[in-house]
């Protein structure tokens, strides 16, 4: 085994072409694939302990769901791919928590999709992809 390649994984049409990409050169490389899927998250730090609590289980309860609904279905595709795969959900800005997670990985590649919206919000806020070009500390690729 050669390497890991993280692959950032929504669900989305866009998140598919990554991890075809991603188990594409997994294959050729000999190596293993982590999807990653982050839900994004901000702090609020103007909330009351009780509102704490509540947003932390609903925390809870959106991490199971995207475990039952995102990354279970695709595990269960991938089962016969050849390729060894596991998974992880996280919190947080999506683009750092993406970066953060292929460095403590040891990545040898990052592989994101681009959805090809030119978006008002994206180009004013920028894009997942765009800033993971910025910030990856690993060799980032974006998958049209």
């Amino acid at each position: 085994m050669s390497g890991k390649i993280v692959v950032g994984y929504d669900g989305s049409a866009a998140g598919r072409r990554a991890l075809d990409f991603a188990l594409a050169q997994a294959k050729a490389q000999d190596a293993s694939v982590l999807i990653a899927h982050v839900l994004e998250w901000s702090p609020y730090s103007f909330l009351t302990a009780e509102e704490l609590a509540e947003r932390h289980k609903r925390r809870n309860e959106e991490m199971a769901r995207a475990e039952t609904a995102v990354l279970a279905p695709v595990l269960e595709k991938l089962k016969d791919s050849g390729v060894p795969v596991e998974t992880v959900i996280k919190y947080g800005h999506i683009a750092e928590k993406l970066s953060d997670i292929a460095t403590q990985a040891a990545a040898s590649q990052l592989v994101v999709g681009r959805d090809g919206q030119g978006s008002l919000v994206a180009r004013v806020f920028g894009s997942v992809a765009g800033t993971l070009v910025q910030i990856a500390k690993v060799p980032t690729t974006i998958v049209p």
